[in-house]
């Protein structure tokens, strides 16, 4: 891997981690397009640079959540079943990264999904608007969903979405929820990963790593603006339609 392919990637990151049309499914795809092998070290930097985006999170709702016991409360429920399946199949999410039929009827089928669930989804007047509103049932079932999206292509942002949306919360308000959850979330998948792959990160270039991390930071902070005024008069349709053409444009690639 070079700097241009670390910048590609973290501009990839950045676009991709918050919208419902999974990042680590395009990384794998663009990793693919870069002739980059699948090895432990690339694997791990698709792992480690989404933690530049979720900083993204941490500076926009910084005050939100560091003053706000309750959200904190209802994101450390709703992190529980991801935590625990994450860290179960650890080693079969590794292998699957790797998988490019997995990653591409991850992508088609969940395009479907959102396609389908917007058609038949609506929201009601009496659907959860505030996120310290947002029960801990509702808030564990989420996370349930989010522990979907282990299944590289799945798309994190897509699973906690829809599921928050059809446990009554309000759309904008879930996906706002949906982005502080991803602190935890991927907090949590990149220090098992530094655990675990500790010897090959520290052993390989740490300087594309940073490359990759503030690319993807900055590029995440114009992409979370994006999809909140995006939301705001628009459905998901249309990342669904997206889904199932680049799947089908990539499986003729790859």
């Amino acid at each position: 891997m070079h700097f241009i392919q670390a910048i590609i990637l973290g501009i990839v990151e950045g676009v991709t981690e918050f919208l419902p049309i999974s990042s680590t499914g395009h990384l794998i795809l663009v990793s693919r397009l870069l002739n980059l092998t699948s090895s432990d070290f690339v694997k791990s930097f698709e792992i480690i640079i989404q933690l530049g985006a979720i900083l993204a999170v941490v500076i926009l709702y910084f005050k939100r959540i560091i003053f706000s016991l309750e959200v904190i409360k209802r994101l450390i429920i709703a992190f529980i079943p991801t935590g625990i399946i994450g860290l179960i199949f650890y080693k079969l999410v590794k292998d699957l990264l790797g998988n490019n039929q997995v990653v591409l009827w991850s992508l088609f089928l969940g395009g479907l999904v959102l396609i389908i669930f917007e058609w038949l989804h609506k929201e009601k007047i009496s659907d959860t608007e505030e996120l310290t509103k947002i029960t801990y049932k509702q808030a564990f079932l989420v996370g349930c969903f989010q522990a979907v999206a282990i299944v590289p292509g799945v798309s994190r942002a897509a699973a906690t979405i829809v599921g928050g949306m059809l446990m009554g919360i309000k759309r904008r308000t879930i996906v706002e929820f949906s982005f502080m959850l991803a602190i935890p979330t991927m907090a949590a998948a990149t220090g098992l990963d530094l655990i675990k792959n500790y010897h090959v990160i520290f052993s390989s270039s740490l300087d594309l790593l940073l490359v990759g991390f503030v690319t993807a930071f900055i590029v995440a902070l114009f992409s979370i603006k994006f999809f909140l005024k995006y939301i705001q008069k628009h459905s998901f349709r249309a990342f669904g339609v997206y889904r199932i053409i680049i799947a089908i444009i990539f499986w003729f690639i790859v």
